[in-house]
């Protein structure tokens, strides 16, 4: 199993569970779904590049997870998770 580091903002967690009904304790089991698709997401990439993450999370729900990647210290920044739109999960194999 890869060994991948994660952090997100405390606050912005409990208002993503509140919101779209998954935490990122969900959506970081997401980056260690063999299957998953990674896709660059330059509409929300001006101050940093950011990524969105198509997978299947612990609990067998298929979810996108936004997230940034900081290569200095190689940490996933977690920034929102959700369900996958029905369209969204047409990409998934």
């Amino acid at each position: 199993m890869k060994n991948i580091t994660f952090e997100w903002d405390e606050k912005k967690a409990l208002l993503n569970l509140k919101k779209h009904k998954v935490s990122f304790e969900e959506a970081k089991s997401a980056f260690y779904d063999d299957w998953a698709r990674l896709m660059s997401d330059p509409d929300h990439s001006e101050r940093e590049r950011r990524y969105i993450l198509l997978g299947l999370s612990k609990i067998a729900r298929l979810i996108i997870v936004c997230h940034c990647y900081r290569s200095y210290d190689s940490v996933i920044r977690i920034i929102s998770a959700r369900k996958a739109t029905t369209s969204e999960a047409n990409f998934y194999p």
